[in-house]
């Protein structure tokens, strides 16, 4: 490493290196045995950083919540991760009546894990509750396109789109999960927190709120879903915030699996004979967010000079060689490349120049730099060295860093100023689940600029793919060349598992428990 980067590694990290590659014989004999036990038990054991907070999937976008839910919940329609080929899931055929209508026959004979049947009611309760703007989901983005939800029969339901909207099977194929009607509407969004039920391949059998979740497998999981049947007989996920902690119980043995492991770490355990390392890209993009509302603490950022230097500040190139990792792509635009509708074709691009960003900052009435604060919630390492790059150029951070739930609503609340973002848009591959979420006026737009919103409203609702990518260009070029965020890379997944667990990585960054086994 060189130049701010290198300081990004303290030396309490290195130390714990040092022990780690002294260990590596003697804790690969104690991951043996243990993987061994845990094979026998059929119990996967998985380890997480960040704990949800609400497993009701409409009440939480955490990572790990959108994990629990795939393996819980089931949608109406499921998109093939590899083909993107749409199939029905909960409903076994669908039809589009008119541009704003979808019409579905739903499956019949399937049973939520409480015993309650699954019909029409489950969709239209469920639809109707969380499209609501009064009961406050989290996730409003994902249901705030539905108009209504008519029950045809027991078995066939129309749902209605507010205008014209492209994207709606996607949603409804990732993010849109079915709740049991009486049970819902008995226990709402807390209780359905407390005790989840889905009529997923895995089902909830404890659930202990920031420490742990059991699933045990669904034996009476219906047979005609494009999910397989699950193979494990239970998962047992903990939430343990420290990396080097989760790090430290793969290698004895104490979980089997292990996600988002920084990249110097994986390269380490790659040499142990009892784990196994498997990397890809995903769709998750990181990304900074700057305050420039009426009432940010940070009045410095509205001016655009001072914006463009802190772009300019940060050697992207760098910090992606030598901490993100292999598989991550340097981005100019805020969304996934892979979404429809994505594009950074006439973007303004930042590259390293620390002179300009000096002289930015010098006309913006501050060659001493200033003080300001950033918020995180995650890469931490990744964090480090953005501070450290702005350090370089006179911008002295002052690291906050939390849990995702608290950083979002120091975000909402208007009291962050810098803030170091990631967003995996749910699953979603359309543009109207990323860059909307930032700059359409909702909760966590920090910039509201009437032209963007207005040009993304007309991506979001436009039929035609080519004036589609054309709006959502228009808009991530003013944002891009405005300076108002600031799009940093995609983020590749480091997978950390014993030697007997058999797993296979996708780009939406989801983990199948309902494919794993045993080797």
């Amino acid at each position: 490493m060189s130049g701010p980067v290198m300081h990004s590694m303290g030396a309490g990290r290195r130390k714990w290196f040092n022990a780690l590659a002294a260990g590596l014989c003697a804790a690969g004999m104690l991951a043996s045995t243990a993987a061994l036990a845990d094979k026998k038990s059929d119990t996967l054991k998985m380890a997480y950083d960040q704990a949800p907070e609400s497993v009701d999937p409409y009440y939480n976008n955490v990572r790990i919540g959108v994990i629990i839910t795939a393996n819980v919940w089931d949608t109406l329609l499921f998109r093939d991760p590899m083909t993107n080929e749409y199939k029905g899931q909960l409903a076994k055929s669908w039809k589009q009546v008119d541009d704003r209508t979808l019409e579905f026959e739903l499956r019949q004979g399937v049973k939520f894990h409480n015993g309650e049947e699954f019909d029409a009611d489950s969709v239209v309760y469920t639809l109707t509750f969380v499209a609501d703007p009064k009961n406050k989901a989290v996730t409003q983005q994902n249901v705030n396109w539905i108009e209504r939800v008519e029950k045809l029969d027991k078995y066939k339901v129309r749902i209605v789109s507010k205008t014209t909207f492209p994207g709606a099977k996607e949603y409804l194929s990732t993010t849109a999960v079915m709740h049991p009607a009486k049970y819902y509407k008995e226990v709402g969004p807390s209780g359905m927190n407390a005790k989840p039920v889905g009529t997923g391949p895995y089902k909830v059998v404890e659930y202990v709120p920031g420490k742990s979740i059991l699933l045990e497998k669904n034996a009476d999981y219906f047979k005609d879903s494009p999910k397989t049947q699950p193979k494990i007989g239970k998962v047992l996920i903990r939430f343990i915030p420290d990396r080097q902690t989760q790090v430290a119980e793969v290698i004895s043995g104490g979980v089997d699996f292990i996600m988002h492991v920084p990249q110097d770490q994986a390269e380490k355990l790659k040499a142990m004979p009892s784990v196994q390392v498997q990397s890809g890209n995903t769709m998750r993009i990181v990304f900074m967010q700057m305050n420039i509302q009426d009432g940010t603490p940070a009045p410095q950022l509205k001016d655009v000079r001072v914006r463009k230097a802190i772009a300019h500040a940060i050697d992207r190139q760098a910090i992606i060689k030598n901490i993100v990792g292999q598989g991550s792509v340097l981005l100019n635009t805020i969304c996934t490349p892979s979404q429809t509708g994505c594009t950074d074709e006439g973007a303004t691009v930042f590259k390293y120049d620390p002179a300009l960003s000096k002289k930015l900052l010098a006309e913006a009435g501050f060659p001493n730099g200033f003080d300001i604060d950033i918020v995180a919630y995650r890469e931490r390492q990744q964090t480090e060295a953005i501070m450290n790059y702005l350090q370089a150029v006179g911008i002295k951070p002052k690291l906050n860093f939390m849990q995702y739930a608290a950083m979002r609503e120091m975000i909402r609340a208007n009291k962050a100023s810098l803030t170091h973002q990631t967003w995996a848009s749910n699953l979603v591959n359309d543009v109207s689940a990323s860059t909307p979420v930032y700059f359409g006026f909702g909760s966590d737009d920090i910039t509201r600029d009437a032209e963007v919103k207005a040009l993304l409203d007309k991506g979001d609702h436009t039929v035609d793919t080519a004036a589609r990518k054309e709006h959502y260009k228009q808009a991530l070029n003013i944002i891009a060349d405005k300076a108002y965020a600031i799009p940093l890379w995609s983020l590749p997944v480091y997978y950390v598992a014993g030697k007997d667990v058999s797993f296979k990585t996708y780009p939406d960054e989801l983990v199948r428990f309902w494919e794993m086994g045993w080797k």
